[in-house]
């Protein structure tokens, strides 16, 4: 059951199930921007979501088998960018060095011209990275290209898995 937790302030009513439902929104739209600007910890900001409404708005309505699968997607969904990165890097026969700077550039490339940054850093430092070790152009190339198809993966799979947390949190809200 849901809960409204009002106070008075200076004679004017504040309801604080309105601000901790702003929280909540701006949290998930911060999980969201999370994926473009990896310095933003999309599931940091999901947690801060699920918390505000545990502890202001609900009498305990989220069940332990919620919060269990909420611990394994969050697992999911951290590890699923560095599996997509370093399968795509790997298939597209990048070394563990175009592996490690990819996800490197990633980091980096979210400062550097956002949101941009995120896709081309990683594609040109793979390139030179995978030039250095002497690699040929065309095998560099296909490596960066690689890089690329491992960011996109992984944003797509955080996509998904968020969503289907925040689906299922309102649902186990609501329902």
């Amino acid at each position: 059951m849901i809960r409204t937790i009002k106070v008075r302030y200076g004679g004017l009513v504040v309801a604080l199930d309105i601000i901790a439902w702003i929280i909540i929104a701006v949290a998930f739209i911060a999980s969201f921007a999370g994926i473009v600007y990896p310095v933003i910890p999309s599931p940091l900001m999901l947690w801060i979501g699920f918390l505000v409404f545990q502890f202001m708005l609900s009498d305990g309505d989220l069940s332990v088998f919620f919060w269990i699968a909420m611990v394994i997607l969050t697992v999911i969904l951290i590890i699923s960018d560095i599996i997509a990165n370093s399968y795509f890097v790997k298939k597209f026969g990048g070394s563990k060095w175009g592996e490690r700077i990819a996800a490197i550039g990633v980091i980096v490339g979210s400062f550097i011209i956002p949101p941009f940054g995120i896709i081309i850093v990683p594609f040109v430092a793979v390139l030179i990275t995978e030039l250095i070790q002497r690699r040929t152009p065309k095998e560099a190339i296909y490596s960066s290209i690689g890089s690329l198809l491992g960011f996109l993966g992984g944003s797509i799979a955080k996509i998904v898995i968020q969503l289907i947390m925040i689906v299922w949190f309102f649902i186990a809200a609501f329902v």
